[in-house]
């Protein structure tokens, strides 16, 4: 009986990674057909086989394809980055703070390039989302170091407890200060604010692109290269140790990756809450506890809910619309209420 235990449980195994694997690919087709959705759907709608044709061979004497090329491309792209490194970004955080509840914002990253934003504006009279994303990638990053500095138990190194408390104290305090200054300045400093604030993907332009797609390809690089410490990071401090994990270096590394993919999606979309919040959970349902699984899951998932809140966006007060990040609070809300009454402590 003994031996054939071993033997027994590989086909189960095999079988799981083989179904896990056609997952990914499900979940890819459907970000396809979501893209297409989003280039197709807007204030003014375009044909299917008119939005293909101007992927195929654009005439830039059709204003449908320019439509198509010049807005809709780019806002594309935007949105499925921006949500890919948002759902990385929050399956890293769960998993090196032991918190269901944490998502990018906990680090003070959403506060600290929101803050960044408005002094930009208000100082440096910022008028365009490219100039955004430089200023707010700053913010993102000086407020994530700040964090991991004050979550620091010299005594034992990072600490999950301290890390969120200082994450949601500099947090508060980022946003007052943000609020200050708003409260402060002339209304067209508002006006030009709260565009980015709202996560609105309507400005988006192929300069977001650059910076962007670094900086998510860097932390998703970054991510994937200790998505196994991620699995003894989740089962705690001592247990991690036992199994060789340099638990200091990982700590470091994990932050660095959210500084970045958090830090880059909020930079060019504003800070859109619940996303990295929820995607997480859906891939654990789908997949289970293991790690190398959730970050990928994770990432469609987070990329799917973003672009389908921008295109639902466009949908609901048609010919206007309402932000991105509007929708997926709306459509986060729920969801959470609904994960919260399935949540298992044993599952994370």
């Amino acid at each position: 009986m003994v031996l054939h235990a071993p033997g027994a449980s590989q086909p189960k195994a095999f079988r799981q990674r083989h179904r896990h694997a056609w997952g990914l690919l499900a979940g890819t087709l459907l970000l396809f057909l979501i893209a297409l959705a989003s280039l197709a759907i807007g204030s003014r709608p375009i044909p299917l086989a008119t939005t293909l044709e101007a992927l195929q061979h654009a005439d830039p004497h059709n204003d449908q394809h320019l439509i198509v090329r010049q807005l809709r491309i780019p806002r594309t792209l935007v949105a499925l980055l921006a949500g890919l490194a948002l759902g990385a970004a929050g399956a890293i955080m769960q998993a090196v703070t032991r918190n269901p509840l944490a998502e990018p914002g906990l680090l003070g990253i959403n506060a600290g390039a929101a803050l960044a934003v408005i002094i930009g504006v208000a100082l440096f009279d910022l008028t365009s989302m490219p100039q955004y994303i430089w200023f707010a990638f700053l913010g993102a990053g000086l407020a994530g170091i700040a964090v991991f500095m004050l979550g620091q138990a010299h005594e034992t190194g990072t600490n999950p407890v301290r890390l969120v408390l200082a994450g949601a104290g500099l947090s508060v305090m980022l946003a007052s200060l943000t609020g200050i200054i708003v409260l402060n300045a002339p209304p067209e400093v508002f006006d030009k604010f709260r565009h980015w604030a709202a996560g609105s993907l309507s400005g988006s332009g192929f300069a977001l692109l650059g910076g962007l797609g670094l900086a998510t390809a860097c932390g998703l690089g970054m991510a994937f290269a200790i998505v196994s410490n991620l699995n003894a990071l989740a089962l705690g401090k001592e247990l991690g140790q036992a199994l060789g994990v340099d638990m200091r270096l990982t700590w470091l590394q994990a932050c660095v990756a959210v500084m970045l993919l958090a830090g880059a999606a909020t930079a060019a979309a504003g800070p859109i809450g619940f996303v990295g919040l929820v995607a997480p959970h859906i891939a654990r349902l789908l997949v289970g506890p293991d790690y190398r699984w959730i970050l990928p899951y994770s990432a469609l998932v987070a990329a799917a809910l973003l672009l389908g809140a921008d295109v639902l966006g466009r949908v609901i007060a048609a010919p206007a619309e309402i932000a991105a990040g509007i929708i997926a609070l709306l459509l986060g809300g729920p969801c959470f209420i609904v994960l919260a009454r399935r949540f298992r402590p044993s599952r994370l």
